[in-house]
């Protein structure tokens, strides 16, 4: 009778091994079959040189000898955990006792092996090692992911426009095109990009998501590509980037228009090449990630101002989805209400239950909604919180939209004024609309709140100057 095969999943992600052993012959051996199970490898003849490799690279998986000149192989697997303790270890030995095998154990290897070992049981260990590496970086996106979910990705809204959205969704989606999402603040550019995600061949990977003008200038290249420790003042442990913890599946630059130039001109590279290298390394490792940007800048405006790379702008918009803002779907504030008020309310709402009054849905689609989706949700969410039962009525809303008058966006007469002076009235106003609340002041206005910070310091500075 003839023996089935036990079927194989999708080959894992290549991993990047470290091989010390002073024999010559498995050296050998290993710098040709390792390449050929699809692995990088890079081989050293004592502890003693692996040790000083660990210093210049980061790898995922170490196969050691227990006793090597130099360093033995538990001195190395120590090393090697202390510098970054996601490193799996494999100990191959020709002593084959309990001891150890239970010190190899002890101090963080994967597994043990005794020499002469199968080849096809050391392809078996770095398949598990792979998967254990997927599932780790999984793991490590849904956290990001749930810490951030923003309620899954359907889209709400029956405008025509919207409509178009979805058409353009289900066309990108099957493919692996960069796609780059235009739209005010608010909108929704990110429930777009986790549509896309979930209608790709990805969708069972991670989506991580990253707000390019929410980070300082030097923790952006940290954040995207990792680094090593000691790489910088305050690296105190190694660090896994975005990039490699999406490997398989999407990443989300989201507001990419707020990127440093010199960030641009590395992130073009990756999408050219899609190599990363952490921050100290000295070597590169393929990712294969699915890049999705958005912004609500005009990317060609800031090119021709040169603040944008235009190589990186013809790159990123291979296939462009423009979002609506909230005012030219009017329409759809009532479907969208309602849903949002059925996320917010604790309780079990049944679905014939009106759950706003008359005045109050006559209030919401007569506001100009500057923030559109995401102030919208705030409104609902503030609603929801003051109101014991539904339906919500006039009571229950944030008293800036029940003295919103339709015409009120003239100006007072405020006299002659510079052009600077008008920007530092309107964010002052709007600051004064929002209690102080810098990130809905900087929603209201369709900026970032990197950028509303530093226009408040210039105008500190022109004070403090005149």
């Amino acid at each position: 009778m003839k023996k089935k095969t036990k079927k194989t999943g999708k080959p894992h992600k290549p991993l990047k091994i470290l091989f010390a052993d002073d024999e010559p012959s498995l050296q050998e051996l290993m710098s040709i079959e390792l390449p050929r199970m699809g692995h990088e490898v890079t081989v050293c003849p004592d502890g003693t040189t692996a040790a000083a490799a660990l210093q210049r690279n980061t790898y995922d998986c170490l196969l050691v000898d227990l006793d090597m000149p130099g360093l033995n192989g538990i001195e190395v697997i120590a090393k090697a955990k202390e510098l970054f303790p996601q490193t799996e270890a494999v100990v191959l030995t020709g002593k084959s006792s309990l001891d150890t095998a239970v010190a190899a154990l002890r101090h963080g290897a994967f597994e043990y092996l005794t020499k002469p070992c199968k080849l096809a049981d050391l392809k078996g260990m770095l398949d598990r090692i792979g998967e254990k590496r997927e599932l780790t970086n999984k793991f490590l996106a849904l956290k990001r992911r749930l810490e951030r979910a923003e309620g899954g990705s359907r889209l709400v809204g029956r405008a025509s426009s919207m409509d178009r959205v979805r058409q353009m969704i289900s066309k990108v989606a099957p493919t692996h095109s960069t796609v780059l999402i235009l739209g005010e603040t608010g909108t929704g550019k990110e429930l777009v990009a986790r549509a896309v995600h979930d209608q790709s061949l990805r969708a069972e990977m991670p989506f991580v998501a990253i707000n390019c003008g929410a980070l300082p200038e030097n923790l952006i290249e940290s954040e995207l590509f990792g680094h090593r420790k000691g790489a910088f003042t305050g690296a105190d442990e190694h660090r896994i980037g975005l990039f490699e913890v999406a490997d398989g599946g999407t990443l989300f630059l989201d507001e990419i228009g707020e990127l440093p130039k010199s960030m641009q001109a590395k992130l073009l590279r990756i999408l050219e090449s899609g190599e990363i290298r952490r921050v100290g390394d000295n070597e590169s490792f393929q990712v294969d990630v699915r890049v999705i940007c958005a912004t609500h800048r005009n990317l060609e405006e800031m090119v021709q101002e040169e603040a944008f790379r235009q190589d990186l702008m013809f790159r990123i918009n291979t296939f462009e989805i423009p979002i609506p803002p909230l005012r030219d779907r009017i329409n759809d504030i009532p479907e969208l209400a309602d849903h949002l008020f059925r996320r917010f309310w604790k309780a079990p709402v049944p679905e014939e239950l009106d759950v706003f009054s008359e005045e109050a849905f006559n209030v919401l689609k007569s506001y100009a909604w500057p923030g559109n989706v995401r102030e919208l949700a705030n409104v609902i969410e503030h609603a929801t919180i003051l109101c014991d039962q539904p339906p919500i009525s006039l009571d229950h809303l944030p008293k800036r939209l029940t003295s919103w008058q339709t015409g009120s966006t003239v100006l007072p007469e405020l006299g002659p004024m510079t052009l600077r002076e008008l920007e530092t009235h309107a964010i002052d106003q709007a600051l004064t609309r929002h209690d102080g609340n810098k990130m809905a002041c900087a929603e209201e206005l369709g900026i970032s709140l990197k950028t509303l910070y530093n226009k408040l310091n210039q105008a500190a500075n022109l004070r403090e100057s005149a």
